[in-house]
């Protein structure tokens, strides 16, 4: 089979682009390789990708519909994976145009193509972000996400929003993939778990807001991409479309899943067991909470084991200790 994995060259694209690859199929990788963080590790990855003869490498923009038009009218895609954003909260308040650009600009595009080219299954990367400061817990996809804290949350929640409306209109079987914090080796450097860990090993102060009074919904890289996997093959159908259009929630070209652990961990807690598996004491610096952050995200998986009969398990002291092992022998 051969499918296009937009962001290939990120965290989740390359890990999901390898298991693909592993598993006979052929996989288009596309990527900016932008500067958000240091283009050697996407570089690297790639590299170790470029290694079997089923990848194929396209470098550009998602905004540039000369290369999208290109890579879909010379390939007949199974599944498109659409990973490829621009990341981060606080980016997001200092740069506000560059997720304009990729998340709304560069998603339509792919989107358009996928309409276009008429393609079995698109999926593609939303966050937990979308939930905001959500007082039920855990969240559920059927929770109403009218309250981005961020601008990033807004550009997903928006994805989320559009896909909806063109597999409804043109019946483009569409799934959005909610990730909580996802975390393990060749991670993001941009993440709060790879900045605890380098600046740790620099006798550097970690800032850790909201005085550590902060739960995150850990998700280990392998979990993300084995529930990927499995709802590949698993597009709406659209079946019961015979329903009145007043029901609009009865979509059955478009669907939402919760990607996460299901178990929150108190931040303080987290950098606790990072320190154990460093083997070396952080220096805190306890300051006020983050503009544009979320005190608890806690995901439901009940939808998604429903889904796939599987959801993500990895404990974070196993998943830590693997992206420890990683880090200290690559820095």
């Amino acid at each position: 089979m051969v499918f296009l994995v937009t962001g290939a060259a990120g965290f989740i694209g390359y890990f999901l682009s390898k298991r693909l690859l592993d598993e006979g199929n052929t996989v288009l990788g596309l990527d900016s390789l932008n500067e958000y963080y240091p283009v050697s590790l996407k570089q690297e990855r790639l590299s170790l990708l470029s290694k079997n003869r089923n990848f194929k490498f396209f470098m550009g923009r998602l905004e540039d519909r000369d290369i999208i038009d290109f890579i879909f009218t010379n390939h007949k895609l199974d599944a498109v994976i659409h990973l490829a954003a621009q990341a981060g909260v606080r980016y997001s308040i200092e740069n506000p145009k560059s997720y304009v650009d990729s998340n709304l600009i560069g998603f339509f595009t792919v989107l358009e193509a996928c309409r276009k080219f008429k393609v079995p299954h698109f999926l593609f990367a939303s966050s937990s972000s979308v939930y905001g400061n959500n007082p039920t817990s855990p969240y559920t996809e059927d929770l109403i996400c009218d309250s981005p804290l961020s601008l990033y949350a807004a550009t997903k929640k928006s994805n989320e929003l559009i896909a909806y409306s063109y597999s409804h209109l043109y019946q483009i079987p569409s799934t959005a993939l909610r990730f909580f914090t996802v975390y393990g080796p060749y991670g993001r450097p941009d993440m709060a778990y790879y900045k605890f860990a380098n600046k740790i090993m620099k006798n550097e102060p970690i800032q850790v807001f909201n005085n550590g009074k902060l739960y995150r919904d850990f998700t280990y890289i392998d979990d993300v991409i084995e529930a990927i996997i499995r709802l590949i093959p698993l597009a709406p159908d659209g079946k019961n479309q015979d329903t009145p259009p007043e029901c609009a929630s009865q979509n059955t070209y478009f669907d939402v899943f919760n990607i996460g652990n299901e178990h929150p961990v108190l931040l303080l807690d987290f950098i606790e067991i990072l320190e154990d598996k460093l083997g070396k004491k952080a220096i805190k610096q306890l300051i006020a909470m983050q503009k544009g952050d979320s005190y608890r995200t806690c995901a439901s998986t009940k939808k998604l084991y429903d889904k796939i009969g599987w959801k993500p398990f990895t404990p974070l002291e196993e998943g830590l200790q693997e992206f420890a092992k990683w880090f200290l022998s690559h820095r």
